[in-house]
């Protein structure tokens, strides 16, 4: 392998997904201010939304992962309306 390829903030980071639950170690140059544990070791950590553990085009499950409470807000005023 060819040596100083990669940038200089190239290093393993912790990718959580708050969907699933599910945690991937990859090697990224994201920035980040958090960090956890895995495997026994401390990490940088970034959260994400969704991932191929959580994705229904990966998963074949039909999930919903609504933060902001839209499909409630909707349903309100539908209901006002009636």
């Amino acid at each position: 392998m060819k040596k100083d390829i990669h940038p200089a903030d190239y290093r393993q980071v912790v990718f959580e997904d708050i969907a699933s639950g599910a945690s991937f170690l990859i090697g990224s140059t994201i920035a980040t201010t958090e960090t956890t544990k895995f495997e026994g070791k401390e990490y940088p950590k970034v959260t994400v939304e969704i991932s191929s553990k959580s994705h229904p085009f990966y998963t074949g499950e039909d999930r919903t992962l609504d933060k902001a409470g839209r499909v409630e807000r909707f349903k309100q005023r539908a209901a006002k309306k009636k």
